[in-house]
């Protein structure tokens, strides 16, 4: 095992300083605490030097101006809760680790204009108790899991299902820490005390907000969140797809209906291993390869179907009850296809429900996928962006699954309609955290998935760090144009190269030849 990077004395000293000495961790242990309990165990090749944990703004940019002073890499993070992906690790081994999870304050709730602004350290959990304890009308998008950071998730393009979740629309003017330690506000957020700053995405001249998800060009420090008005109907929906082979007309059928504004949001369709604990709590074993028959018979015995999608109807009631009748008659056209629902729910209902995906639905964020997985049970994640077309998510699907099931693995996940002409092949390949040649074969799959499915034209939406240049290799067109085009502006907006080095295949000039010494290995 290589020795434990470590940061010298002055160092330490001057952070404490700029902190305080309970909010500077150095000990190994503590520091291991923010590690990704999913990687392989007893690999330590994205292992911190030390974290510190700001409490303000003027902290992180004190923080950001030691780490330029003494090219320290830093990695930055929100709640650190991007399991599958890396966690909280830092690409570069002996990164600073800046956990904001103490900035974890709700700034500001408007009830008129429907948008909160929050801190990176607030959870989905904060937001929506904060709405309630509040009494707002306003409910929030939500992903599965409510534990991580709402910004956070969503500067990684994490997705979240109900109608702001489609493209990524949650957030809306951000407060930035750049790699000098300096600050930027983007959109009319530039213009001296805005009112329209979380309100309206662009300014004047070219729309910068984007250039900071998924990147390494600043630290995200407060952000406006768009919300919904708690509608007078929501319903939640259930379409099952008795065949496998049925994946292809009902993905052609989802498209119709996003199409058509029947659905919105980000409708889900999951795999029978993946469905049967998020929709109705059923047991599934761990990540041992399961056979046809094996699936089949959960699918039946569950009642979840060969592929069932997970989605909801938000509005008026009426509308709601016209829109219900609209999709049974597309998807009842499918043989062996059917159709569940919850009751119509009010408002004053949300309370008493207790099914996760009715939950998340109603904008309540749970913990109830992570409490329903097996113990030991990680996974790893390849999910590329494909057309929203049946015979192209087929193709991905059945090229994803052949190469995990001949490693040995279950093939998990689902297909995300991000909008209303592409999706997200969600790809989770399970493996037992306690096992390291489970957990060597889960990763070597990926790898081989994000190389060979690229070869035939889709990339990946995120990258884990332990695949990021690969993962950015795909996307090279043009000799790589994007790539250099990305570095060109980390170069000028980074020129010490110590912000998050690496993240998703951008590297800093300095770390560049190594980074082709080693591809050349």
């Amino acid at each position: 095992m290589a020795e434990r990077p470590t940061l010298n004395d002055t160092v330490i000293d001057r952070l404490e300083s700029a902190l305080s000495p309970d909010r500077v961790i150095t000990e190994p242990a503590a520091v291991d605490e923010f590690k990704d309990p999913y990687y392989i165990p007893g690999d330590d090749t994205f292992t911190a030097s030390a974290v510190v944990e700001p409490t303000t703004t003027e902290e992180v940019q004190a923080v950001m101006r030691i780490a330029n002073e003494f090219r320290i890499p830093v990695w930055p993070h929100g709640q650190g809760r991007n399991y599958g992906y890396g966690g909280p690790s830092p690409r570069v081994r002996g990164s600073l680790q800046i956990s904001l999870k103490k900035m974890n304050r709700v700034l500001e709730i408007n009830e008129e204009l429907a948008y909160a602004v929050v801190e990176p350290g607030v959870r989905w959990f904060d937001l929506h108790e904060a709405l309630e304890a509040g009494g707002h009308s306003l409910m929030l998008s939500v992903p599965d899991l409510g534990w991580g950071s709402v910004i956070g998730n969503s500067m990684d393009n994490g997705m979240t299902y109900q109608p702001y979740g489609a493209d990524f629309q949650l957030l809306c003017g951000l407060e930035v820490v750049l790699a000098d330690g300096s600050l930027v506000r983007t959109g009319a957020g530039a213009i001296p005390d805005n009112k329209a700053w979380h309100l309206y995405r662009r300014g004047l001249g070219p729309d910068i907000q984007p250039l900071f998800a998924q990147s390494n060009y600043g630290i995200v420090v407060r952000a406006g969140v768009w919300l919904k008005r708690k509608p007078e109907g929501y319903m939640a929906l259930g379409l099952s797809l008795a065949r496998d082979a049925d994946l292809e007309v009902g993905v052609d059928a989802i498209r119709e209906l996003r199409l058509e504004g029947i659905l919105e949001g980000v409708p889900s369709i999951y795999t029978t291993l993946t469905a049967a604990p998020q929709l109705i709590d059923a047991d599934v074993d761990g990540p041992a390869l399961m056979t046809e028959e094996q699936i089949q018979e959960i699918a039946d015995r569950t009642g979840v179907g060969r592929w069932s999608t997970r989605t909801a109807l938000w509005g008026r009631k009426k509308i709601v009850e016209y829109k219900l009748e609209r999709v049974k008659e597309v998807w009842e056209a499918i043989p062996g296809a059917k159709v569940t629902h919850s009751p119509l729910y009010a408002p004053e209902d949300y309370g008493a429900l207790t099914n996760s995906s009715e939950q998340i639905q109603a904008g309540i964020p749970t913990l109830q996928l992570i409490e329903a997985t097996p113990p030991n049970m990680g996974h790893i994640g390849f999910s590329p962006i494909v057309p929203l077309q049946g015979k192209e998510v087929r193709f991905v699907v059945d090229e994803m699954r052949r190469r995990v099931e001949e490693a040995g693995l279950n093939f998990l996940g689902g297909v995300m309609a991000f909008n209303e002409r592409s999706a997200c092949v969600v790809g989770g390949i399970p493996f037992d955290v306690t096992d390291k040649e489970q957990a060597d074969r889960a990763f070597g799959v990926v790898r081989r998935l994000v190389k060979e499915v690229g070869e035939l034209g889709y990339g990946e939406y995120r990258a884990h760090i332990d695949y990021m240049d690969e993962a950015q290799a795909v996307y090279g067109w043009n000799d790589g144009a994007y790539r250099r085009f990305a570095e060109t502006i980390k170069d000028a907006v980074d020129p010490n190269g110590i912000l998050s080095p690496g993240r998703h295949g951008i590297w800093p000039s300095s770390y560049r030849p190594q980074q082709s010494d080693a591809a050349a290995g």
